[in-house]
């Protein structure tokens, strides 16, 4: 049923708990699975931060370099078709985008479950890309209550 699982990651608990819930679909359905992370820098520019990244933007792609890694390093041995990559641009944007140009059929996110004022405050990638994409969303939790 499904041929090409996304899980999008921002290292969280939420974000890890929906990458198990995610490798465990894909090897149901043996499924190819794409980790990406996405590098939201924004109006960072060439702010300098300590530390061996020449600016906020490349500290912020080594970062979502490691959450790639770790996913991918969980799903060794797995036997699945596992690959990763870091994006650059708005989170919610960039998802989408890559689920379009690689023909995902499933994403699955993580969500820290945030209602009300909050999340309207806020904002929400995994809202955004429920209401706004095509593809369906399996949306995931740790099970722990949200703040």
């Amino acid at each position: 049923m499904f041929e090409t699982i996304l899980l999008p990651t921002d290292g969280s608990e939420h974000a890890e708990a929906a990458a198990d819930t995610g490798l465990e679909l894909a090897a149901v359905h043996d499924a190819a699975v794409h980790v990406v992370c996405v590098a939201d820098t924004g109006p960072l520019g060439d702010l300098r931060l300590p530390g061996d990244a020449a600016s906020a933007e490349d500290a912020m792609r080594e970062r979502a370099q490691e959450h790639v890694d770790a996913i991918l390093e969980r799903a060794e041995g797995t036997g699945l078709d596992v690959a990763g990559t870091v994006l650059q641009g708005p989170p919610e944007h960039e998802i989408l985008e890559y689920a379009a140009d690689n023909d995902v059929d499933l994403i699955v996110m993580g969500t820290r479950g945030r209602g009300g004022v909050h999340r309207m405050a806020m904002g929400s990638v995994t809202d955004h890309v429920i209401r706004f994409g095509e593809i369906p969303v399996f949306v995931a939790n740790d099970g722990k209550e949200s703040d």
